[in-house]
């Protein structure tokens, strides 16, 4: 009874914000008048500011990574547009590779096997297709700004071209090459494998220290004489590719000490000289000289299972954190051993 007493605060603001009703016809309303559009035309002329949206891949709905990643960039586009930039938003999907094959895989399950490559791919295009507007229409929902009516697909037609276009013109210029690497294979999916898509699950590698003994031109490097037996030691815990051994890797700032201990000579790095002793149940080792590796670069130990040469080489992701400063080197079994591998011809 004393409400018309009070001179209370009036709005039109609805008590309660109803935000599943509300937010449909708000993205509806800037969609009739052409919001970005409008923004766009207000900025035409000035500086630039754009932000290259890597794509996420069209499969699935959009969850809390992706949401988060739309969310600050979209805060990234339009704080740079009410700072006077001209700031467009070209949203994109990447419509290529395992995730939307997997998924389509999943879907046709055996039917796959009836079913000729050409085919498979329409259904991978199919799928694609699906999940980029179903992703499409949630990041509107968000209310990211963008042109959302032509974004990129990486399966389109054109874009495909533009970069076939562009290989060219890196091949035109001699930036690409043929060569051979090893690479992740999944053998499920009968592809390589990207670094991104590979998963590393804690393991325990069985360890192994295996003596490699030095050529007579190494031998000449130490200055050693003819009756003397001496080996370098390397530590691995990939025992199984020391059949494919070609090289052993030192450090060139990395010291190595000359040892003696039962009643041969060894060759490990100085500063894991005590810790290699204890493995090894060296009594009283005998340092008899210290150098770097680069003294070694170039010369040759024998393999011990083939008795073929190896060569010494220097590598800059020798460590002193574990094993004998000296590393077991196949080229054929990994990225940085196919790396120096290839620097050094082998």
């Amino acid at each position: 009874m004393y409400r018309k007493t009070l001179n209370l605060p009036r709005t039109s603001f609805p008590m309660r914000a109803k935000l599943p009703q509300r937010e449909p016809e708000l993205l509806a309303h800037w969609r009739e008048m052409d919001l970005y559009g409008r923004i766009r035309e207000a900025r035409k002329g000035a500086p630039r500011f754009i932000l290259h949206d890597g794509p996420p891949y069209a499969n699935g709905s959009i969850h809390v990574g992706t949401a988060l990643n739309k969310i600050l960039k979209d805060i990234v586009v339009k704080s740079r547009t009410m700072l006077g930039f001209d700031s467009p938003y070209v949203p994109g999907w990447d419509c290529h590779g395992l995730p939307i094959e997997h998924h389509v895989d999943k879907e046709l399950g055996p039917k796959k096997l009836e079913m000729s490559i050409p085919q498979i791919r329409k259904a991978c295009r199919r799928y694609a297709d699906r999940f980029f507007k179903l992703q499409r229409d949630e990041f509107m929902r968000l209310g990211v700004f963008g042109r959302w009516e032509d974004p990129y697909l990486t399966m389109d037609h054109a874009y495909e071209a533009e970069i076939a276009t562009a290989l060219h013109g890196f091949m035109l210029a001699g930036y690409v090459k043929r060569g051979l690497k090893p690479v992740h294979w999944c053998s499920e999916c009968r592809t390589a494998l990207a670094e991104a898509e590979v998963e590393y699950h804690d393991h325990s590698s069985p360890s192994i220290t295996v003596a490699f003994a030095l050529a007579e031109d190494a031998r000449e490097r130490l200055e050693l004489a003819s009756g003397d037996e001496v080996a370098a030691l390397i530590w691995t815990t990939t025992p199984w590719t020391l059949p494919a051994n070609l090289a052993i890797a030192l450090h060139p700032n990395i010291e190595y000490a000359l040892v003696r201990a039962d009643g041969r000579l060894w060759i490990v790095a100085a500063e894991l000289l005590e810790k290699t002793a204890a493995t090894a149940g060296w009594v009283d080792p005998e340092t008899m000289k210290i150098f770097n590796g680069g003294v070694l670069e170039g010369s040759h130990y024998l393999h011990p299972l083939t008795g073929r040469e190896g060569l010494f080489i220097l590598a800059p992701y020798v460590t002193l954190e574990q094993g004998t400063g000296l590393v077991h080197t196949a080229p054929g079994h990994g990225a940085e051993d196919f790396v120096i591998g290839t620097q050094y011809g082998l």
